[in-house]
């Protein structure tokens, strides 16, 4: 029990003696404004804070009236020994900590708490030295479904903090709120932090990721470095990277040199052994996994370079016919389809998972398995004779999948593919190929209705919606010459020239129930979502903009929910804080777009839409 329950329960005790007396009603009145007066309460979870957490913590109280406690010049971060990657983390917080100087939008009504035991020099008051992490399982390995959840306790005096998780990785998000509770106050010349804080906190849905295309755009590491770094800072713990495609294939593998040397854009534009490594021990330390993606037997143009006979219709135009669609040779420029039918596909795909699944410790190996197109097998010689026989598309990828499913699954890894692998309507395979006890399927097309065929199949699913999470829609289309854009008013509907426009508001992000018309059991089979990053159209100039803050929203969505204790959407009470999110995220050096004038936070309530 705490000192401010117990008071509370002593008063209330002697509230109901005084009141049996003549004067009781006026002696108990006259207590408990005593109390109210004299001591701190614990904030409404709803209330509106001095400073916000993001994504919003399950349960967090603060109590009133709101106090804050200077971070001495010295703090640090006591953290057991036994792991390497909190050890950094502890590290990287405390310095964070001691460099901080973000200044709230909205200057924080705090006290700050005043000298006593804890006073520092100079007569300057209480300061918090240290922050104490309480790990009850040092060595539980940063894998799918493992526990983040996590206690945070910042005493009302400031006289000590404590994070208590049961493993590293929630350790990690405990830090992460932390550090979002403090702030630099000119006034005092001082780091300041919340005191008589308390959160618990856990997540919704252990899947919450970030899609990134590399295989259409090269991105330099530090590029990758700053995203998944900001990608903690939103509690987000899976980094998809989707690292080949038919454009170009950068990743260098020791079995398969040629398939980068010949594939790639070019020198410079590589990613080599040591620089998975590097991205990969950098996510660790933030509790972040990296799940990699070589997209096969479609979107595989990029391997003709080094292997042309194992690519159908490589080299050819996409679109042989534009007024007939389904004769297309790929869903975009960049036409070639690996060969089932070929031998030495099979041992150059081999070579290419071992590799992979050795470059990279997660169990999650994404294979990919979306947009096959019948045109380009159609149009290979061998594959023709192959139909001929009595063979048809849908047994032909069966075949494929049916030969590199076993040899993942080998490496100790759960198979994830793109939703068309089993819900194509021209190009599938059966369920037989891709068992679910072994199988998570992604989904991007259709809404909540491709997900609902997914689970009642018995798949687990990662949500990708490319309604609601594809962040690259609504910029219009990359393809060159198109006459429709003779006609003035060619983008006046609301696609404004994108397959899948409009643009993706992070309002609209933030509202899509990942979950939504489910039922109960079928919703347990929804692992989580990630917001997708395709770069047709995006580099390295305007990577953070496209990305934050719009991902935020999906963070907190799948972190603590979108909907407050009464069920309903808090999106508007979501504005506030995103804002104030984003203000903190460009401080770390992070390029996020805004959402708002400054004007709107400055004026609570006036730049909604109804009063």
């Amino acid at each position: 029990m705490s000192t401010n329950q117990g008071v509370q329960l002593r008063l209330a005790a002697q509230a109901k003696a005084a009141m049996a007396t003549k004067n009781g009603g006026f002696v108990a009145l006259l207590l408990l404004l005593s109390f109210l007066l004299s001591s701190p309460l614990p904030a409404r979870c709803d209330a509106p804070l001095p400073v916000n957490v993001w994504p919003k913590p399950t349960s967090m109280s603060w109590a009133e009236p709101h106090m804050a406690v200077r971070v001495s010049s010295s703090f640090h971060v006591v953290a057991p020994s036994g792991n390497a990657h909190l050890l950094s983390a502890a590290r990287r917080y405390a310095a964070l900590l001691l460099a901080e100087r973000y200044r709230p939008l909205v200057t924080p009504a705090v006290n700050v708490t005043a000298g006593g035991a804890g006073a520092g020099a100079a007569g300057r008051g209480a300061e918090l030295g240290y922050l104490t992490l309480a790990v009850s399982d040092l060595h539980a390995p940063l894998q799918h479904g493992v526990d983040e959840s996590y206690a945070l306790e910042i005493l009302p005096a400031g006289a000590a903090a404590t994070v208590t998780a049961a493993t590293a990785w929630g350790a990690m998000r405990g830090l992460e709120t932390f550090s979002q509770l403090a702030w630099w106050c000119g006034r005092e010349r001082a780091v300041l932090v919340a005191a008589g804080v308390r959160v618990e906190d856990r997540p919704l849905y252990p899947h919450r990721g970030l899609m990134l295309d590399t295989g259409r755009t090269y991105f330099p590491v530090a590029d990758i470095l700053r995203t998944i770094d900001a990608m903690a800072a939103n509690k987000m713990n899976v980094f998809h990277w989707h690292i080949t495609d038919s454009q170009s294939f950068p990743l260098e593998l020791p079995s398969e040199p040629a398939l980068a040397e010949k594939g790639s854009y070019g020198d410079g534009m590589r990613y080599t052994v040591d620089d998975v490594k590097l991205i990969v021990d950098f996510a660790m330390n933030r509790g972040v996994r990296v799940v990699p993606e070589i997209d096969t037997p479609g979107h595989t143009a990029s391997w003709a370079g080094a292997y042309p006979e194992l690519v159908s219709c490589a080299g050819e135009f996409w679109l042989p016919d534009a007024s007939d669609w389904p004769s297309r040779l790929a869903a975009e420029p960049g036409a070639g389809q690996l060969n089932p039918l070929e031998p030495k596909t099979y041992q150059v795909m081999s070579n290419v998972i071992n590799d992979v699944t050795s470059l990279f410790p997660d169990g999650f190996y994404h294979a990919g398995g979306d947009e096959v197109t019948p045109g380009c097998w159609n149009a290979d010689p061998s594959i023709q004779r192959y139909l001929a026989r009595g063979g048809t598309l849908s047994r032909l990828l069966e075949k494929f999948v049916g030969a590199a499913h076993p040899l993942i699954v080998s490496r100790n890894r759960t198979a994830v593919y793109w939703e068309d692998v089993l819900l194509d309507q021209a190009v599938n395979v059966t369920a037989s190929a891709i068992p679910p006890e072994t199988t998570i399927l992604q989904t991007w097309n259709n809404g909540g209705n491709n997900t609902r065929l997914i689970v009642r199949a018995g798949y687990r699913a990662i949500v990708s919606s490319a309604s609601f999470y594809y962040l690259d829609c609504g910029h219009g289309d990359f393809a060159g010459n198109d006459s429709a854009y003779d006609d003035p008013r060619s983008d006046y509907g609301t696609s404004g020239g994108s397959w899948c426009g409009p643009y993706k508001t992070w309002q609209r992000v933030y509202d899509y129930d990942v979950a939504g018309g489910l039922t109960a059991e079928e919703a347990r089979l929804v692992v989580g979502g990630e917001v997708a990053m395709w770069t047709e159209q995006v580099d390295a100039a305007v990577l953070d903009g496209r990305v934050w803050p719009r991902a935020s929203a999906m963070a907190e969505a799948l972190w603590s929910g979108n909907r407050d204790a009464t069920g309903r959407k808090r999106y508007a009470e979501a504005t506030d804080r995103l804002t104030d999110w984003r203000h903190r995220t460009v401080g770390r050096g992070v390029r996020a777009e805004p959402i708002q004038p400054l004007w709107c936070r400055n004026r609570p309530g006036m730049c909604n839409l109804v009063r």
